[in-house]
């Protein structure tokens, strides 16, 4: 059996869908692929089950009644992979804002290299963004700082949504008990990795945005990130004594 699996989360990705799991099974490393779908009003999901026929064996998709949040499709993701045995867990955006090249990178940081968690990070090695306005830059690179110094996770990159898990991680974190639905989801998660002392790492990669289709970011994503890090902080606080 193949040891690792991509999870695509998707809601109206139709105009990338296609592109995005051929560019993931192009790569050198065998790659599966899960595309968990909320129910696209744009048929994503008809298109992946044609993509089926052809790819039958390695790509799969997970069918959501409605849209319910990242966080939530992650978590279905999360617990269909570790059911079905992968070693290593993959998140990643459908619209190419990660570059599939980069798997590898991951996978490697993870299996060769020992990490317990590789992220695909934009903010290691200055700042690699390419098509954001300098204001959603802004944003994103001090949101990690302003997380960085409430946690204090030795992370530059908090927010990435670009990671590699293996299976022991996943095993450890109690998934039903993960709070965020939004992208602070992606804070979370790794805040509990790092409570749990496993092995984080970051992997430069340079991240591109969507030309395709629209992003999905909205202001209660936003406040739900700036004031749930410090709720989940002072939980941990309080927990630990």
């Amino acid at each position: 059996m193949n040891d690792a699996i991509v999870i695509i989360p998707t809601y109206n990705e139709i105009e990338n869908i296609e592109a995005i799991v051929k560019a993931v099974f192009s790569q050198s490393k065998e790659f599966h692929i899960l595309v968990v779908d909320d129910n696209s009003p744009d048929l994503t999901a008809k298109k992946v089950s044609q993509l089926q026929q052809e790819f039958s064996e390695k790509l799969f998709l997970l069918h959501r009644e409605e849209k319910t949040g990242l966080g939530t499709a992650y978590i279905a993701g999360f617990k269909w992979c570790l059911s079905k045995g992968y070693k290593y867990i993959f998140e990643m955006d459908a619209d190419f804002s990660h570059d599939p090249n980069d798997l590898i990178k991951l996978y490697n940081a993870c299996h060769v290299d020992g990490a317990d968690v590789a992220i695909g990070s934009r903010y290691i090695k200055g700042v690699n963004v390419v098509n954001w306005p300098m204001s959603r830059i802004l944003l994103s690179y001090f949101a990690s700082k302003y997380v960085r110094f409430i946690t204090r996770m030795k992370i530059e990159d908090t927010t990435a949504g670009f990671v590699c898990y293996k299976r022991a991680v996943l095993e450890a974190i109690n998934l039903d008990r993960i709070k965020f639905v939004g992208y602070a989801f992606q804070i979370e998660m790794k805040f509990k990795a790092y409570l749990k002392k496993f092995q984080i790492v970051e992997v430069p990669v340079i991240f591109t945005d969507r030309k395709r289709g629209k992003s999905k970011m909205s202001g209660g994503i936003i406040s739900e990130a700036i004031f749930g890090v410090i709720k989940m902080k002072l939980k941990s606080i309080f927990n630990s004594k």
